[in-house]
């Protein structure tokens, strides 16, 4: 208590920054957990209202099943992924159209062969599943080709922060060119896909933005000062350290030695936990960039948190 040597010390101001901080990020999971379910249920209400249900039909399901897959923690990240998954369908509902057309010109026999070969260079390596039906040869190649260039694509380091908006490009693709060749009207299903995208955007970018949002600035913020305030720690013990056990010999340490002979270092301990947050403020910095401009400057930002 008192600071010598062999007595406990306890900071008090940092223990409460700690305990709020921990209330803070408990409540935003709860808020968040909410605001999903608040989200699924209104997209629920177009199938549950017979209304909307006889404009949309049974497309709309699609919009359940995929509302929860687009709605992230943060605005900056939800904008992201919305904003790769209305890209990636827009263009992907274009090429899909063209590719359609142009195999409809060709004739049954052709047809498949080129829907197949679009697959392969559209999408990524599946299994073959068995068919029965001599109309279905080509169908099998079609799923067996599901090609390279998205899975290549994704995998290029620049390509990387928009790796969901390749998946899109991959099942959107496949699902207008497939039932357009089963169907023959690969407009009406580009259209349905579409609007139902359009839908699910609008209902989880509304719910994420208006009710009490969390933003990824705002996370990244507090992240870098509890980093830096980590940091600081840090090197205060180890000059705390260095204080105590000045004039005495030491042997050089390795990082296994400490490793193995103190493992409970405080020093080793703030250090360790800087760098287990590196990648997740990576993270947080890519969404922050999707983000509209809001609350107060960032000079005063940080001094409110600090």
């Amino acid at each position: 208590m008192n600071g010598k040597r062999g007595s406990v010390e306890i900071n008090i101001q940092q223990l409460l920054k700690l305990k709020v901080h921990k209330k803070a990020r408990d409540s935003n999971r709860v808020t968040f957990s909410f605001k999903v379910g608040l989200a699924v249920l209104l997209v629920s209400l177009l199938i549950l209202v017979q209304g909307p249900y006889e404009i949309f039909g049974t497309d709309i399901i699609w919009s359940i099943l995929t509302v929860a897959m687009m709605f992230e923690y943060t605005v900056g990240s939800t904008f992201n992924r919305g904003f790769n998954r209305a890209l990636g369908s827009l263009l992907t509902g274009i090429l899909a159209i063209g590719v359609a057309q142009l195999a409809l010109r060709t004739g049954r026999v052709v047809e498949p062969i080129i829907v197949g070969i679009s697959i392969f260079f559209i999408g990524s390596i599946s299994s073959i599943s068995s068919s029965t039906e001599k109309k279905c040869i080509y169908a099998n190649v079609k799923q067996l080709c599901a090609g390279a260039i998205t899975s290549f694509m994704k995998l290029w380091p620049s390509f990387i922060p928009y790796e969901y908006g390749f998946r899109v490009v991959l099942y959107t693709y496949c699902l207008i060119i497939v039932s357009g060749y089963r169907m023959g009207n690969p407009i009406r299903t580009a259209m349905d896909r579409l609007y139902s995208i359009a839908i699910r955007t609008f209902v989880a970018l509304f719910v994420n933005v208006l009710l009490f949002p969390i933003w990824s600035g705002e996370q990244l913020l507090k992240e870098f000062v509890d980093n830096f305030n980590l940091l600081a720690a840090a090197l205060e013990e180890c000059v705390k350290r260095y204080l105590e056990d000045e004039g005495l010999d030491h042997q050089e340490f390795t990082k296994a030695m400490l490793l193995d002979e103190f493992p409970d270092e405080p020093a080793y301990r703030k250090w360790q936990a800087i760098s287990h947050v590196e990648f997740i403020g990576q993270i947080q910095a890519n969404a922050t960039k999707w983000e509209p401009p809001h609350g107060p400057p960032l000079l005063l930002s940080m001094v409110r948190v600090c």
